[in-house]
């Protein structure tokens, strides 16, 4: 546990930023939708997000090879934190999609900075117990902090006062913590056409998740509002999506390793979008939203980590990389239009036009596996490396579960 002492301020870090990030998420579109926001816009608040959120991923390691960790940190985090003030301040759909493009840019620099910071920090010996606990603190952080909001109410200032409150007090660990400053990760240098030769169906799936997961995270919550859920509820209904893709991550990753991960990838989706479907068909109250929600996400939230095991299990060492950064862009590719597509089907056809637009992209996702199943051989067994969970937080994460493969693989 001694090994693991330097980076718990870091993790602390990287946990208030979840709780702040999580949070900022659902609030936007429950306060969208008090006042008065069509879902289009709320759409294309959640597409502004994601495109900041590339810009943070391409731009931070040239501001970390500028002022260091810590500056950045903090630069990054007292502009996160005064962005969502200027939400309560100023209630104008075009302010707030600013704000969540400066937002997108913010967070997906400070997980940069958190990741490359704990990468660095990590010892062979204790990394994998590193990942595990920020997958914990993951879960708990963005699952707990949901609850801020109908504790305090979606109206007024004081939710929008915690949440910045949140961001900022990330600056306290991360500012009487390790002192030292890592060497700042290498830039997003993506040859698009050598990914692509990797595994197609990888880079594909991770454009389906970003369509998918990117639209249930930023709309998802307009679309519990119209159904007719309390402020608690869709919390809950939120929250049994994401419960449910943490438990069956590692059980479709065992059978991964076992079995053609195609075949795993093909059968998540599929499943994925079966419940998807009976959500859109059957509606999503009570006790069998909340069941049909748990599943979905059960099947769901693991496509992008196997997609990228089997993408991982195709490339050669030195594609190892490029292969973290195509995935990462190529999800936020899919969630820059996930967000605006699937709003812009809710105010044309209705609440179901946001599940709607989820199936018809497993659907088109279940065709493309099934194609590549039939053009090309199975990875053989002795080449698959061991299935990681991963978060979306940023590359530097993927590139830190694929070291704890390495290990483990021997």
């Amino acid at each position: 546990m001694s090994g693991l002492r330097p980076l718990v301020p870091l993790l602390i870090a990287a946990g208030i930023l979840l709780a702040g990030n999580g949070l900022m998420g659902t609030l936007i579109a429950l306060r969208g939708v008090a006042e008065g926001f069509s879902p289009i816009s709320i759409g294309i608040m959640g597409t502004a997000y994601f495109l900041g959120f590339v810009i943070g991923c391409l731009y931070i390691p040239r501001l970390l090879r500028s002022v260091g960790h810590i500056r950045a940190f903090a630069a990054m985090a007292a502009l996160a934190a005064t962005g969502t003030l200027l939400l309560v301040l100023i209630i104008d759909p075009y302010v707030w999609t600013a704000v969540r493009l400066l937002n997108g840019i913010c967070f997906s620099s400070l997980f940069t900075i958190i990741e490359s910071w704990l990468n660095s920090g990590a010892k062979n010996e204790n990394r994998g117990r590193v990942l595990a606990i920020y997958r914990i603190i993951d879960i708990v952080a963005i699952t707990g902090s949901q609850y801020i909001i109908p504790a305090v109410g979606v109206e007024g200032f004081t939710v929008f006062a915690l949440t910045s409150m949140i961001i900022t007090l990330s600056l306290v660990p991360v500012s009487i913590g390790d002192r030292s400053n890592p060497t700042p990760p290498a830039e997003l240098r993506l040859d698009v056409s050598a990914v692509w030769q990797v595994s197609p169906l990888a880079m594909l799936g991770a454009i389906t998740v970003g369509l998918t997961n990117g639209a249930f995270r930023m709309v998802g919550p307009v679309y519990a509002d119209a159904v007719g859920y309390s402020v608690a509820e869709i919390v809950t209904f939120l929250n049994a999506g994401i419960i449910g893709g943490a438990l069956m991550q590692y059980p479709l990753g065992a059978l991964s390793d076992r079995w053609d991960r195609r075949y795993v990838i093909l059968a998540s989706t599929t499943a994925a979008a079966a419940s998807t479907l009976a959500i859109f068909m059957l509606g999503a109250g009570g006790i069998t939203g909340y069941a049909l929600i748990f599943v979905f996400g059960s099947f769901a939230m693991p496509i992008y980590s196997l997609t990228a095991a089997h993408a991982n299990d195709r490339a050669t060492s030195g594609e190892y990389v490029q292969v973290a950064a195509g995935l990462i862009l190529f999800y936020s590719t899919g969630a820059v239009v996930g967000p605006i597509a699937a709003s812009l089907l809710m105010q044309i056809y209705g609440s179901g036009g946001l599940f709607a637009f989820i199936a018809a992209a497993y659907i088109i996702f279940i065709l493309i596996t099934l194609y590549r199943i039939g053009a090309g051989d199975a990875v053989p067994t002795e080449r698959r490396g061991r299935f990681a969970a991963l978060l979306r937080t940023s590359p530097i994460f993927i590139r830190m579960a694929r070291r704890v493969a390495n290990r483990e693989n021997g």
